[in-house]
């Protein structure tokens, strides 16, 4: 969702749109840390940090939900083919998901106004945690947490950053989070955590498949100090105060 750059900031509670046009000739609104030329220039509230004289400017009457999202949604605000994940928080013009979840990936999804959380939620500047539970199609390997460590070649031009891995035993609180089907895959090596810093195309899946294995169910569990909690149900959706670690 692109808006003018001086709506955004009225709608923000800035000041009028003359206001606006004045803040921004004096040079006092930037735009992902460089200055913003003109009242009319289009940003993303989803994704573009907007500052006035150098303070983060924030929706006004900012909302986010914490989402556990069902398998089979979209992380999209309009899809021509597939449900979105819009389709389970109450309806609000302004929202839109922070980051994505693929189609078949359940878990923690926040959705919001506020363009300033979700830039600093997902900037790589502030590396903040994600955390995943996978289910792999067979036992991992101990070599697996080494490279992950250092990073893998997944064929982006870059490696990953060093990630975290942790093999469940059949008595970790996080094997709660399997669906019943999985259940069993609990002390067999096949159920992992994973932590990452980035937020890739496909990245947990493309990282195991670049050790040589794959992943079967993918569920994020956290996001920064955000943890899903157990009682929410697929599809159900709370409010929630975001926080970065």
């Amino acid at each position: 969702m692109q808006i003018r750059l001086d709506k955004f900031l009225a709608d923000a509670g800035i000041g009028t749109r003359s206001e606006v046009k004045s803040i921004i000739k004096r040079k006092a609104v930037t735009i992902n840390g460089a200055c913003a030329a003109k009242p009319e220039i289009k940003i993303s509230p989803e994704t573009d940090e907007i500052a006035v004289n150098g303070t983060i400017v924030a929706m006004r009457g900012s909302v986010t939900y914490l989402l556990h999202k069902p398998a089979g949604y979209v992380c999209a605000v309009k899809d021509d083919r597939f449900p979105t994940v819009m389709e389970l928080v109450p309806q609000n013009r302004d929202l839109f998901p922070v980051g994505r979840l693929d189609k078949d990936t359940e878990g923690l999804l926040l959705i919001t106004n506020d363009g300033g959380m979700a830039h600093r939620m997902l900037s790589p500047r502030s590396h903040v945690d994600k955390t995943y539970l996978a289910v792999l199609g067979r036992p991992a390997e101990e070599a697996y947490a080494d490279l992950f460590s250092v990073g893998v070649d997944i064929g982006d031009d870059t490696p990953t950053l060093p990630a975290g891995l942790v093999i469940c035993d059949d008595g970790s609180r996080e094997c709660e989070y399997l669906p019943e089907e999985y259940r069993t895959y609990a002390g067999s090596g096949r159920v992992a955590l994973l932590t990452i810093q980035e937020g890739r195309y496909h990245q947990v899946k493309r990282m195991f498949h670049a050790v040589g294995n794959e992943v079967i169910y993918l569920k994020r569990l956290s996001f920064g100090a955000l943890v899903l909690p157990l009682p929410l149900k697929k599809g159900e959706a709370i409010l929630c105060d975001p926080q970065i670690n």
